[in-house]
């Protein structure tokens, strides 16, 4: 059995005022979080967010890339990037 997984690429905005998953006119997707980037907080809210609004585990999600930069790459397991994108678009 194939399992579809993808790379999407993100951009952190840590410290926000609330919690927030959006796509901007470009298409690149924004994950805004309230924690602090210290101690790797801002990137475990990032997990615990995008998981929340995909419907997967935690486990499912790894960071691949930038962990110490707003720009990151996110490896899904379980969802084609399409499914991502189309369970992300409505989020606000």
């Amino acid at each position: 059995m194939l399992v579809d997984s993808c790379i999407i690429e993100i951009k952190a905005s840590p410290k926000a005022a609330q919690n927030r998953i959006s796509i901007d006119a470009q298409g690149t997707i924004r994950v805004a979080v309230t924690a602090a980037p210290a101690n790797n907080e801002a990137n475990r809210a990032v997990i615990e967010l995008l998981a929340k609004h995909l419907g997967v585990a935690k486990s499912r999600l790894e960071i691949v890339r930038g962990e110490t930069a707003r720009a990151k790459s996110i490896r899904v397991e379980g969802l084609a990037e399409e499914a991502v994108r189309a369970l992300l678009g409505g989020t606000q």
